[in-house]
């Protein structure tokens, strides 16, 4: 006998305060425990609930008229979003930090995004909202963790490491000879979180992608396939706007000259 595919099950607001309580009970523990976290849970959960019911809202206005400007401002409107989230992390700046993490955040998630819709996933039109739209955020929430994790780390390279860069600029290095290994550690750092993800993806747990697949009624052979396409098209994204933000920086923090330009390099409030 074969078995009829699950059906998509729809949750009513009376079953999602269920879920509403298990917060108010983590509140409540916070309390008992004297961990000081009970307003900070109870804002955040707040927060989360007008946030999605706002982007809800908006998806299902962008679905329905189904017209590419009106993507391209909801997918600018991410870019940049992501983009603050991901300089507000840095310890250590420099005029300019949030316009090159915007470039990076944009070209990475832009360019991987279109790559997918046009020759992978190909739906019509192309740029049809229900795969782009998830796809831009997938490829931004993650990318954002590698653009910050570079900055930071290149940062304190930099400042850790300045007596041995100017040194090595002094004996006649050019910038890149003097830069080249806090460059390569900040690329590095930035690229862990993903790795780490794929060294161990479907085995200490299920990704959003393939979850949410599974609990709609999809197969899991199907949801396996979407899942390895999301898997690689975000570790792309991720290298991308790695290397293209810590480029960047470098390219800031040492001039034409050959010179260490340390005193941009300020400290995060």
């Amino acid at each position: 006998m074969s078995l009829q595919p699950p059906a998509y099950v729809d949750l009513s607001y009376a079953r999602l305060t269920i879920a509403a309580a298990l917060i108010l009970a983590n509140a409540g523990l916070s309390i008992s425990l004297s961990l000081g976290l009970e307003r900070r849970l109870l804002v955040a959960a707040a927060r989360t609930i007008v946030q999605l019911l706002l982007v809800g809202l908006i998806l299902e206005w962008v679905f329905e008229l189904e017209s590419w400007y009106a993507i391209a401002a909801v997918g600018l409107v991410m870019v940049f979003a992501a983009g603050r989230a991901a300089i507000g992390n840095v310890s250590r700046r420099y005029s300019g930090v949030w316009l090159d993490g915007l470039l990076a955040m944009g070209l990475a998630s832009w360019s991987v995004t279109a790559l997918a819709l046009t020759t992978i996933v190909r739906p019509v039109p192309w740029f049809q909202p229900q795969y782009a739209i998830p796809l831009l955020g997938m490829m931004l929430g993650n990318s954002l963790n590698g653009v910050s994790l570079g900055l930071d780390r290149l940062g304190e390279e930099l400042v850790g490491k300045r007596r041995e860069i100017d040194g090595r600029l002094a004996l006649g290095a050019t910038r890149w000879e003097a830069a080249a290994e806090p460059v390569r550690t900040a690329i590095r750092t930035g690229l862990v979180p993903i790795t780490n993800s794929m060294m161990v993806v479907g085995i200490v747990s299920l990704p959003g992608m393939m979850t949410g697949q599974l609990l709609a009624g999809a197969s899991p052979t199907e949801a396996v396939k979407y899942q390895v396409m999301v898997m690689f098209l975000i570790a792309t994204a991720t290298a991308l706007g790695t290397v293209t933000v810590v480029l960047l920086a470098f390219r800031r923090l040492f001039n034409d000259s050959h010179q260490f330009l340390r005193d941009r390099l300020t400290k995060a409030d």
